[in-house]
């Protein structure tokens, strides 16, 4: 296969219950799902899916009610099991042999291969979830409720930009203070590797400054981005108003199933920001780690890492899918 057959995405629509899911493949190998979380779609992975795919057939989507995957009807509060079958249903039709395989979600959707773990344990290989929000596994529960609960209040009444500022506000390093608090014992991370040169792309136009913010929105400062990345961006911040009001509450409100995590804690690492361990998905995700004996990495950037410096994200990603 040449690098032009691997890097070219080959696209589908698969039926799901409720649903028809957008979705992209790329490479050849063993299964890779790339998940996209907060308001993100399959386009928040073009340039890591292109850089993986000479090591395992990549396959990325929009989840449902997102961008090109339309529902059957209107939109209702989503759950991380209904989307967690949907990636059942892709490793299903992408590996019709019944070989497992791996996952990769941040954010929210790193919620939703946690529960793929939890219930289907026999499709995956390994997982990696990058800072899932999980605020049941917060010193205070019920603070991470009202902070996301006021998230979507501040959506309802004011619009996205508030929003979002209530979020950046709300996921302060405050949360950092009470990490002792969470869990007696401690985990070490894996070392990080030296982050190599930032990708560079045309200066063709420029997206947005966001504040702190789910996967899916562009990191804070302006960037230049080419107009196919500003069609990916305008795609992903279409989506917001889905994930405010019928995402955000229902899956950061999530409870894993521990004793089913720690069951298959071999195949679960835990991925962490190197600048964002103070902040409440970071916080929330060292005590999923914690409680269920699973490894943790650490990866460059921040929350949304993978958009800050893709190449770093990426080297770091590969390093940990390959570890033993």
């Amino acid at each position: 296969m040449t690098t032009t057959d691997r890097t070219a995405p080959r696209t589908g629509l698969l039926t799901v219950d409720g649903a028809a899911l957008h979705h992209e493949v790329r490479g050849e190998g063993p299964l890779l799902v790339m998940m996209p979380g907060g308001s993100a779609d399959a386009g928040i992975y073009d340039a890591i899916a292109a850089e993986l795919a000479d090591r395992w057939t990549v396959a990325t989507f929009d989840p449902r009610g997102y961008s090109r995957s339309p529902l059957d009807g209107p939109v209702t509060e989503q759950l991380p099991a209904t989307h967690a079958d949907d990636i059942v249903r892709l490793i299903e039709l992408l590996s019709p042999d019944g070989a497992p395989a791996a996952l990769f979600g941040s954010s929210s959707s790193a919620v939703v291969a946690l529960d793929v773990l939890a219930r289907h344990p026999g499709r995956v290989s390994r997982v990696v979830a990058h800072e899932p929000p999980v605020v049941e596994l917060l010193p205070d529960p019920e603070a991470g409720r009202a902070l996301f609960a006021a998230v979507r209040e501040s959506f309802r009444r004011d619009g996205v930009a508030a929003a979002m500022t209530t979020m950046a506000e709300g996921l302060a390093p405050a949360w950092g203070e009470d990490r002792a608090a969470a869990e007696p014992e401690s985990v070490a991370p894996e070392p990080a590797p030296l982050a190599p040169e930032p990708v560079a792309s045309e200066p063709e136009t420029t997206a947005p400054a966001r504040p702190e913010a789910p996967q899916g929105v562009p990191p804070e400062g302006p960037q230049e981005v080419s107009p196919a990345q500003a069609e990916v961006f305008r795609r992903m911040h279409a989506n917001l108003p889905v994930f405010l009001e019928h995402v955000l509450c229902s899956f950061s409100g999530y409870a894993p199933d521990l004793a089913a995590l720690k069951a298959s804690a071999a195949r679960l690492v835990v991925g962490v920001g190197r600048d964002s361990r103070a902040l409440l998905p970071a916080v929330a995700a060292e005590a999923l780690a914690r409680r269920v004996d699973a490894r943790v990495a650490e990866f460059p950037g921040g929350h949304i890492g993978l958009t800050e410096d893709p190449r770093a994200f990426v080297t770091r990603l590969r390093d940990v899918l390959l570890a033993p």
